[in-house]
């Protein structure tokens, strides 16, 4: 294969290559689609390097220690966050019909710039698995859920161990992200119109902050198992739960592969989402 074939794939430099896992070909090769056209990507098992090293100048002291994971298992993960649409399929209601948590919605112009069918559902934790729950009684088994915060840097990294799945240099985010919008003209996006990581998966940096199943804890990485973390259990109080991936506005500073947020687990704002997670057979 030619250096611009594996470039055509990946879209990524011939020197990031070696530093994607060996089954990152395998991963973007396998799609899955279910009853409500939500597409699935193979994610293989592996190891990876999960946080920020200590000389990473812009990490924050719950992205410490950096410690190796294994994920034991392979499973998928959707290729896009949920939208709208599909959040419809399963609902049968608009996920902006239930209140929001902070008074962005109401600003001049928000509400018709984010509810669109293709843009993302922001909700609740609480709301997110409701909807795993009505969606798995929809296909008759149970193998929707959230990912684990561990399973979602894993696949975010797509084999990389730099700030992004794309490199270190942030002046390329704007290929893969929606970000640093302001709230009089800004809001999330249709899924899928930056470019996808390594993996074949669209949006891991931006257009909206991601529930993952796990609980907060801020020095939890000093104590992580080695082997398929769950992360702590408790979603209550101030810890809640854990989100990843940073948002389409300018306070969600949060785009590189390790940042980590929480909020409580009711809380359902605009720039909040998810993306589902499909135990594999």
């Amino acid at each position: 294969m030619d250096k611009r074939r594996i470039r055509s794939l990946f879209g990524l430099p011939i020197m990031g290559l070696a530093l994607l896992h060996p089954l990152a070909g395998h991963a973007a090769e396998r799609p899955l689609k279910n009853s409500v056209g939500m597409e699935f990507v193979l994610i293989p098992a592996g190891s990876f390097l999960m946080g920020s090293p200590d000389d990473d100048k812009d990490a924050n002291r719950d992205e410490k220690p950096q410690h190796r994971v294994t994920i034991s298992r392979p499973f998928h993960l959707g290729r896009y966050e949920v939208t709208q649409a599909q959040w419809e399929a399963v609902m049968s209601s608009n996920p902006f019909t239930l209140p929001r948590s902070n008074s962005f919605y109401h600003l001049p112009g928000m509400a018709e710039r984010l509810r669109k069918p293709d843009n993302p559902a922001t909700v609740s934790w609480n709301d997110a698995q409701e909807f795993i729950t009505r969606l798995n009684q929809k296909e008759g088994h149970a193998r929707y859920r959230l990912p684990t915060e561990a399973e979602w840097e894993y696949a975010a990294r797509a084999g990389t161990t730099t700030p992004y799945s794309f490199g270190p240099d942030a002046r390329n985010l704007s290929r893969y992200a929606w970000f640093d919008e302001d709230f009089e003209t800004g809001s999330t996006h249709a899924v899928g119109q930056k470019e996808p990581n390594a993996w074949g998966l669209y949006d891991m940096h931006g257009n909206v902050w991601e529930w993952t199943q796990d609980g907060y804890g801020e020095r939890y990485y000093a104590e992580s198992p080695a082997a398929d973390p769950t992360g702590p259990t408790t979603r209550s109080g101030n810890w809640g739960c854990v989100v990843r991936g940073g948002s389409w506005h300018v306070s969600g500073n949060g785009w590189r592969s390790a940042s980590r947020r929480h909020y409580a687990p009711d809380y359902r704002g605009i720039s909040v989402g998810f993306r589902l997670a499909r135990t594999s057979e």
